[in-house]
């Protein structure tokens, strides 16, 4: 089974709320919340491809010294496997906005699970919520 690596990152704001992009639709799992982020490019390390995909998704630059590994997912799905490092990241410059017309928000740890996400993303949530 092939693997896919997707790097994706928690920005916690200074309020302490968590981004969560919704996938636009055209996309597999459109309408989905997720942790902002995508797959990493051959030759590229997991944090390069993070800094490359929150210029081009969300218009914000940020620097690999910002970003901290917290923790991974490791998903099957039906085609391929999923790994999926997440980092925490609290400084960047610029405003997130969608880039790629997909909706935003600034969402409470606690209130996480409120949004429908991927299946690869919810084991995610517990550790990112003791975490913060």
């Amino acid at each position: 089974m092939k693997i896919v690596l997707v790097s994706a990152v928690a920005l916690i704001d200074a309020d302490g709320r968590v981004l969560l992009a919704q996938r636009p639709e055209g996309k597999s799992m459109a309408g989905l919340w997720e942790f902002p982020g995508g797959k990493v490019e051959p030759g590229e390390s997991p944090e390069a491809a993070l800094i490359r995909e929150l210029h081009e998704e969300l218009g914000i630059d940020t620097q690999e010294s910002c970003l901290a590994p917290l923790t991974f997912a490791s998903h099957a799905y039906e085609s391929f496997h999923l790994l999926m490092p997440l980092f925490a990241c609290r400084r960047w410059q610029g405003q997130p906005h969608g880039r790629e017309n997909q909706a935003l928000e600034w969402v409470r740890p606690n209130r996480l699970r409120d949004y429908p996400m991927p299946p690869a993303d919810l084991p995610l949530i517990p550790v990112l919520r003791d975490w913060l």
